[in-house]
């Protein structure tokens, strides 16, 4: 446990060194990208999404539409920039649709 700090924080920072300290980042990097991918995709989408899992900075996306997927795939580079984007810092460098 932390020492306890004599000087102010807001609720932010203090959640920030909790995350740090306890080495949550990647998990909540996970609930983060699966919650912008439904966010910018829309319902279209999203009801074609099997599941969305984040490996490293590898987005993988499972689809049940072969076209879906064939349509997504020739915009890769967009869909990094976009959810990259939403999160504000570069989480995301690939993306692998299956």
């Amino acid at each position: 446990m932390a020492k306890r700090q004599s000087n102010q924080s807001t609720v932010g920072d203090v959640l920030k060194q909790i995350i740090q300290a306890n080495k949550l980042q990647p998990g909540m990097d996970q609930i983060d990208v699966k919650e912008a991918w439904q966010n910018l995709m829309g319902n279209g989408v999203n009801s074609y999404t099997k599941n969305v899992a984040l490996r490293g900075s590898t987005l993988y996306v499972e689809l049940s539409s072969s076209v879906l997927r064939e349509e997504l795939s020739h915009g890769k580079s967009k869909i990094i920039a976009m959810i990259n984007e939403e999160l504000q810092r570069e989480v995301i460098k690939d993306v692998v649709l299956r």
